[in-house]
This record gives structure tokens, sequence and C-alpha cells, in this order.
């Protein structure tokens, strides 16, 4: 599920799905400028606009297949036969050895830039005027996040704290 972060100018709003952050902002007085207020996709760290004369409730989706409470659906998944007969010797059936070979692989992932490249475009968008913007930026990239801890630290903790979180999630 893609998540969202919403900012009125340096004050973090609030941080989930769309229809939270929608639900936020209607709620919230007129900003003076529509530059104030700013919403970022937390995966991308792209910033991004809501309009939100049009926006629509979703309907629930009727239950199907699967755990949808543990997000949890079916797709189809095609292998050779010697996959499957591997698969079906594993501990778990087929779905619980695939689940944890793609959990394995994603902790096995060296540290991505993607994380990085999000924290700089929020970064951008946000903070390039913050003093130590630049060398934060080096920082990040250089995967040193004390460095970067340092170069942020006077900045407001929300900005401070989303940035550290898309570069180096937990």
């Amino acid at each position: 599920m893609t998540t969202y972060t919403a900012f009125a100018n340096d004050l973090w709003i609030a941080s989930g799905p769309r229809d939270h952050i929608v639900e936020t902002l209607r709620g919230m007085e007129a900003m003076p400028r529509a530059s104030d207020l700013l919403v970022f996709d937390d995966e991308t760290g792209a910033q991004i606009d809501f309009d939100l004369r049009q926006i629509k409730v979703q309907q629930p989706e009727p239950r199907g297949r699967g755990r949808p409470k543990l997000g949890v659906s079916p797709r189809e998944v095609t292998l050779l036969p010697r996959h499957w007969d591997w698969l079906a010797r594993q501990r778990g059936g087929a779905s619980a050895t695939l689940r944890r070979l793609v959990e394995e692989a994603l902790r096995a992932e060296a540290p991505s830039s993607a994380g990085r490249d999000a924290a700089y475009r929020f970064l951008s968008a946000i903070a390039g005027d913050k003093p130590g913007f630049e060398e934060a930026i080096r920082a990040l990239y250089a995967d040193d996040r004390p460095r970067f801890a340092a170069q942020t630290a006077d900045w407001p903790v929300g900005i401070r704290d989303h940035a550290t979180g898309l570069a180096w999630p937990a």
C-alpha cells in the first residue's frame, strides 16, 4: 500500500494512506500559499498533488481468496515443472517457500540507493534552502548517517526524521 507524508511549511502533519492524508488536509484551515502545503510519496520521495475536490470514497473490494487482513493477495506464478517439484518438497508448501525466499532476498540486498534517492527528492523540495543542505546530501550519498545527522541537527525534527526514515528504513 502506498503511503504519503504531508508537511505544512516545516511541520509534519500526517503520514499514511491516501484517504487518511486527504481527510487530514480537508480538515485543515486554508494555507496562505499553496506552496506552504507539501505532500510526498513515501516510496519515491517525490512531491505529489491531490485534487481535494475530486477525491472519491473507495468502496471496499469484495473479499477474495488469500488473507486480505494480512495484506496477502493471490497472483499467478508461472514456473517450470522442475521448479514446482522443488517447491513441493519444501516445508510449508509453495506459497510459504516463495514468501521465505523473497524475504531472505530482501534482507540480503545491499542497501539500495532507492531510499537515498527518495530522501534526496524529498529534501530537495522541502529543505533545499536549509543550512548544511549540500553537505547533508553528500553525507546521504556517502551512506554516512552520523555526518548526515550532524548536518541536519538544526533542521525541523519532522523533516530530519522523515528524511532519515526514507534513506535508512528500519
